[in-house]
């Protein structure tokens, strides 16, 4: 009988990530990739050490508390760690890491990409190619917005909205942010801090949303706070879908208070994802793809086991979240 430890993967890995976990551990794998129930986590944890979750596992206070006590740790495989009840994990003594800094490079491309995305209008051209509508050339034809020399809004100027304010330079536009503490000087790269959402938003002629969801930002992006951009701006969000109130951004969409938005997340995603954003022309849409690249999942995956290796060795875990 092996004394490895046993890790529950809730969900199927890359191959790199899950031979480093079948030579290290005793892990419990999802090859199938199927979403498991809350009852079947519970179950297959009696048998587990550790558990290595994604975002679509959900781990409320109600759900911590029905874990085993053999459960010594969840390892995040995500950056993000609003699915899991930190104080609740914390008080039944369970350790949570996640995985920052390997996927801020990949995100932030995300983000540049829905900007493009969106002020291009390259959903409707994209669209037109494929059903054989394009006719002819015009000087009217399919204009959409310029972003070179624009302002580039950040709220949360972590790891990834610094990362993407980099990549929005290369486009010379001029940047500005909002942050809960403003950056040192070599951070903050010549950007420009406003100590409020409120006092951002009038200089953002893109508005790049890299927030966390928390009770503090959920639905930060409402009406009141739309109303503040100036005419015709763009909105991308590569964060997370509850910063935005749908129902204010879809309204400033269609009167065109906002020209266009590139969205990555949303609320209620996968299957929940408010329906009238699929009718709008001027709606850029991926299904959360932020780190969704080889090299990135891979690096998350390795993040997350060394996170386990250090547990489960005694030792401290760099990315110990509670």
């Amino acid at each position: 009988m092996s004394d490895k430890p046993r890790i529950l993967v809730t969900r199927k890995l890359p191959d790199a990530v899950e031979a480093r976990l079948q030579r290290d551990y005793q892990p419990m794998l999802n090859p199938d990739d199927r979403l498991y129930s809350t009852d079947e986590i519970i179950e297959m944890a009696a048998n587990a050490d550790a558990i290595l979750p994604c975002h679509t596992e959900k781990f409320p206070a109600e759900v911590i508390a029905r874990l085993p006590e053999n459960v010594r740790a969840i390892a995040n495989f995500s950056v993000g760690h609003d699915h899991v009840d930190l104080d609740a994990a914390k008080a039944k003594g369970i350790i949570v890491t996640n995985t920052p800094d390997v996927l801020s490079d990949a995100t932030a491309e995300i983000a540049i990409l829905c900007m493009l995305g969106a002020a291009r209008r390259a959903y409707e051209g994209e669209r037109m190619i494929r059903a054989q509508q394009w006719k002819d050339w015009s000087p009217t034809f399919m204009l959409g917005a310029q972003t070179t020399g624009k302002r580039f809004g950040v709220v949360g100027m972590g790891r990834v909205g610094q990362v993407a304010a980099k990549r929005a330079r290369g486009f010379d536009m001029e940047v500005h942010y909002y942050n809960r503490s403003r950056l040192s000087a070599d951070l903050e790269c010549g950007a420009t801090y406003h100590e409020t959402v409120e006092d951002l938003l009038p200089h953002c002629d893109v508005l790049s949303i890299h927030c966390p969801a928390t009770p503090q930002t959920t639905g930060l992006l409402n009406r009141e706070r739309i109303a503040l951009l100036p005419d015709g701006a763009i909105v991308v969000n590569t964060g997370r879908g509850g910063v935005v109130d749908d129902e204010a951004l879809i309204e400033a969409l269609t009167s065109g208070k906002v020209f266009a938005a590139g969205l990555d997340v949303f609320n209620g995603e996968p299957d929940h994802i408010h329906p009238k954003y699929r009718e709008l022309d001027n709606v850029f849409l991926l299904p959360h793809l932020g780190s969704a690249t080889v090299e990135t999942r891979n690096g998350m995956g390795f993040r997350a086991l060394d996170n386990l290796d250090a547990i489960f060795a005694g030792r401290e875990p760099g990315d110990r979240i509670a």
